[in-house]
């Protein structure tokens, strides 16, 4: 599992980033990430956006929105319905991100 330091000043935390389907070939399948106390799911993605090139155009649309059918969990719970991007995170939180599927 890599480890992704992002963290500058004021204590950090560590989060538990997931990726699934085709963001592995982005981002690791599962990683670490350290970032500052007080970060939002939406500074976690930013930071990861970007370090790992085709991260943000994967997620979000050019306005800055999370994409259809993209899903982003913190905990296991969709963030649309728990503060979206601006949903706080602590250290331990898991962060799984899953892009759109088609099949059938």
């Amino acid at each position: 599992m890599a480890t992704i330091l992002g963290a500058n000043g004021g204590g950090a935390i560590t989060v538990k980033v997931r990726a699934f389907a085709m963001l592995r070939d982005i981002i690791p399948a599962e990683c670490n990430a350290e970032i500052s106390r007080g970060s939002t799911v939406g500074d976690l993605l930013a930071y990861l956006s970007a370090r790992y090139p085709g991260l943000g155009d994967a997620l979000f649309t050019p306005t800055g929105e999370i994409r259809a059918y993209v899903n982003i969990l913190k905990n296991g719970r969709n963030v649309h319905f728990s503060g979206g991007l601006e949903a706080p995170l602590d250290d331990g939180d898991t962060v799984a991100l899953f892009p759109p599927a088609a099949g059938g």
